[in-house]
């Protein structure tokens, strides 16, 4: 979590210094080198969902970002700084007792 918060400064700080895009993007990489593009999209959601950030122009900015990101493919280096999350298959999630409907 310290290092999303850290992200997170350096996202904001960039958008409030007026850099956009690619800019912004390499900018947060620079203050934060081993911030992955899942970590800064993660860092990105939790400014979009922050109150106390409030300025459209921001907002907007970071919300490009996130989007642009959460669409690139997953790079070796994403996949081992985070564990792998596996899904429940149906028939796994099927076969667990279920409280019933009232």
């Amino acid at each position: 979590m310290k290092e999303r918060k850290r992200v997170y400064e350096a996202l904001v700080d960039g958008a409030m210094e007026g850099l956009v895009g690619d800019a912004l993007y390499d900018f947060v990489r620079r203050r934060c080198p081993k911030a992955s593009s899942k970590k800064i999209v993660r860092a990105s959601l939790l400014a979009l969902s922050d109150p106390h950030l409030k300025d459209r122009n921001i907002l907007d900015v970071i919300y490009a970002l996130a989007i642009k990101h959460r669409l690139d493919d997953t790079t070796a280096e994403d996949e081992h700084d985070e564990e792998a999350v596996v899904p429940e298959t149906f028939s796994e999630a099927a076969r667990k007792p279920h409280p019933p409907l009232s």
